[in-house]
């Protein structure tokens, strides 16, 4: 037995060392100038962070009551990640171009950067996990009491979790909320976080082969034994009545929660630093899945065959230890548990109060001009949704403990992430999906998941009246929250599973159809898909920034123009003088932006003989740009448009014009007259074709009336002769 001032050492030198891990990763990687692209086994093995205390501790849990079916949130991961090469890599090389902070980011700069969009995912994201941070508490705590033989009264956790609370908060902004700029790559946070995932999976697997080959003589002895107990169904691949859907559910849920899960996303996809590191955590991770399970069944079985109680079964992996009175084993698996927990908290409350921020807490702040002084000290309020989210985690495992909520939270937190699986989807794979379609598909699919699975779980915590479970809303039996529409005989997560995708799903199609976007929206999903299917490396929109294109030939071609109209000297000197000017003179190759500043000076110089008119002209039908050229003034150009029409639309805000009364900001109304214009044009082109086609008709006949004139002219001709031969017969 440990007292708790000895554990809370352990801990302390334990996140110290921590601590100095990334300390000495971030000034490594400051010694070689940022230049450090990171560590690929680092990267593949922080990913681990999707195994939590649920994993360390639930698992085992879960093993002892329904058998094999625990694998069901392992199985359908697994298939997820076979699939990150074609999701993920996507999300990735968007990241880069767009600098995507989170999911939130992720999904709302699809859909024409809708802070709405954003709004929603992140409320989503709030309620849906920080209950599942409070398991992660409540995991730490009640491990914490348990080695120390401390206990606490329902509903009150005392010093133990007021400790722990405070000790996540320092915790989470050390290692996470430092820095303002998400986007700044956090190597040290990562290789602490790594290294918390080898803890904890070192740790488990020592608990389970000291079960499995201390305790009990290896794989078959435990077997047999669970036969001779009649505790089989802990081998059992079937849990009862539906568990064919409930592995289908468990399957689908684990296969969104490994692309939705915000820290998941984070560690997955903002962390990224080359988007190949992601072909070494496809087959890396899916080893640590396999490895950190193996022993879940031996565990669980362990425990039963001991005699422990089947609900302490959570905390088997240090029950087991402690009674074998294997001190170093049970402080070792109480720190796995604690990295396991800890390295969840951490990376998720980081993200959650990003997002918080950036899209809850900034857009209050720009809209009340009494607020905007707040927006220089942006870093310390999100120290403050730090504490807030995590002490609101308290107060949710202090309200719900060991209650309904907190045995399914987990669940009920995939189901929550679920609702971001079609947008996010749509979004990649979807050219059609826009941003009324992604909003009512997260609207719709959250409030099924609030009624039909967190209203349930209040009315059993005794907040709402039983009779709305039972008889449903205004006595419509139809409207149950957990027999939706007369479906019954689901399980309650399977049940909320399917109708909220249903509505999700089918909202998200049917907006996305009949709603058409704007040419802004529109010139933004074809950059972003455009990023998501590039092959290049560039990152953070460098498109004007990277010198890849030859100087010499440009010059060359440049002064053959000039050469046309000017003598060879003037044209000569003048070309010189402009790369001075841009001062690119000495560099062998140049920017698409110094390329262009290049040809309007060229231009400029060329209309000062010929005019602006024949000037524009000539440069038009001399210069040539290539293919990646093009492409990158387009993007250029996209970008321009977009800043402009936000700035056009926040000068229109502040001055209380409103956009309805005054059309759609300069830049859309230039779009919309380009539009019209390119509408003329086209008329006119038909217009010109039909004139041609009458012309063409009228030359033809004039054609075949100079030839009958002509044949006219000569039978004429022909008759004058015969009658002059006829009168000059007559006279002789």
């Amino acid at each position: 037995m440990f007292t708790p001032l000895s554990v809370i050492l352990y801990v302390t030198v334990y996140m110290g060392l921590l601590f100095a891990i990334a300390q000495l990763v971030e000034k490594r990687i400051q010694a070689n100038g940022n230049r450090s692209g990171g560590n690929r086994w680092v990267y593949a093995i922080s990913l681990a962070v999707y195994h939590t205390s649920w994993t360390f501790y639930g698992s085992v849990g879960f093993a002892a009551s329904s058998g094999f079916l625990y694998l069901g949130i392992y199985g359908g991961a697994l298939i997820g990640i076979a699939f990150w090469w074609v999701t993920l890599r996507r999300a990735i090389q968007a990241k880069e171009t767009f600098r995507i902070t989170s999911i939130a980011d992720f999904i709302s700069t699809r859909y024409n950067r809708s802070q709405k969009i954003a709004a929603l995912v992140t409320i989503i994201s709030l309620i849906g996990i920080v209950p599942y941070i409070a398991l992660q508490l409540k995991a730490i705590i009640s491990s914490f009491e348990l080695i120390t033989n401390t206990s606490h009264t329902a509903g009150d956790y005392g010093f133990s979790g007021w400790l722990i609370t405070i000790f996540m908060i320092g915790f989470t902004i050390i290692f996470g909320v430092r820095r303002l700029d998400p986007t700044e790559r956090h190597h040290g946070m990562i290789a602490a976080l790594a290294a918390e995932c080898v803890i904890k999976l070192v740790a488990f697997i020592a608990v389970g082969v000291f079960v499995t080959y201390t305790l009990f003589d290896g794989f078959g002895d435990i077997a047999q034994r669970l036969t001779d107990a009649n505790l089989n169904h802990v081998m059992s691949f079937s849990s009862g009545e539906n568990s064919g859907l409930m592995w289908v559910t468990l399957m689908i849920l684990s296969f969104a929660a490994i692309h939705t899960l915000p820290r998941q996303f984070h560690v997955t996809v903002v962390e990224n630093s080359d988007r190949n590191h992601l072909k070494t955590a496809m087959w890396l991770f899916p080893l640590y899945i396999i490895a950190i399970n193996v022993f879940v069944v031996p565990i669980a079985a362990a425990g039963l065959l001991n005699g422990l109680s089947a609900e302490n079964a959570d905390f088997f992996v240090l029950m087991l230890p402690q009674m074998a009175g294997s001190d170093g084993l049970t402080i070792l698996a109480f720190i796995g548990g604690f990295s396991a927990a800890t390295g969840m908290i951490i990376i998720t409350t980081m993200t959650l109060s990003t997002m918080a921020s950036n899209h809850l807490l900034l857009p209050v702040l720009e809209r009340f001009s009494a607020l905007k002084a707040y927006r220089s000290y942006l870093l310390q309020l999100r120290w403050g949704l730090v504490s807030l989210i995590l002490l609101g985690s308290l107060w949710f495992a202090q309200e719900f403990a060991d209650s309904y909520i907190l045995v399914a939270i987990g669940l009920l937190s995939f189901v929550a992430v679920l609702q971001f699986l079609p947008a996010l989807f749509g979004g990649i794979f979807w050219k059609k999906g826009n941003s009324l379609g992604a909003f009512l598909g997260l609207l719709a699919g959250f409030v099924v998941w609030c009624y039909s699975l967190l209203i349930p779980t209040f009315i059993k915590q005794g907040w709402f009246n039983e009779a709305l479970l039972l008889e449903g809303p205004w006595h419509i039996f139809a409207l149950r929250p957990e027999a939706l529409f007369g479906l019954e005989g689901l399980h309650p997560v399977t049940h909320a599973m399917l109708w909220s995708m249903v509505f999700n799903v089918g909202l998200y199609i049917i907006g996305s159809l009949i709603f058409s976007p704007n040419k802004s929206e529109r010139t933004l999903t074809t950059e972003f898909l455009a990023a998501l299917t590039s092959t290049s490396s560039r990152r953070a929109r460098p498109t004007g920034l990277d010198a890849y294109i030859l100087l010499h030939p440009k010059l060359e071609e440049a002064q053959s123009l000039l050469a046309e109209y000017l003598s060879e000297d003037k044209a000569e000197k003048a070309i010189g003088k402009i790369a001075e000017d841009l001062q690119v003179h000495e560099k062998p190759k140049v920017t698409i932006i110094e390329l262009v500043e290049f040809h309007r000076m060229v231009e400029h110089v060329l209309a000062g003989s010929i005019g602006a008119a024949s000037a524009h002209q000539a440069i038009e039908k001399t210069i040539r740009y290539n293919t990646r050229e093009e492409s990158d003034l387009k993007a250029l150009y996209s970008h321009i448009v977009s800043e402009l029409q936000t700035t056009e639309k926040d000068s229109t805000s502040d001055s209380g014009t409103a956009s309805g009364g005054y059309g759609y900001g300069l830049i859309e109304d230039l779009q919309s007259q380009i539009d019209e214009l390119e509408d003329k044009v086209k008329n006119q082109s038909s217009t010109i074709i039909m004139l041609e086609a009458k012309l063409d008709a009228r030359y033809e006949e004039i054609f075949k009336y100079r030839m009958e004139a002509q044949k006219s002219r000569q039978d004429n001709e022909v008759l004058q002769d015969e009658l002059r031969l006829i009168l000059s017969k007559q006279d002789k």
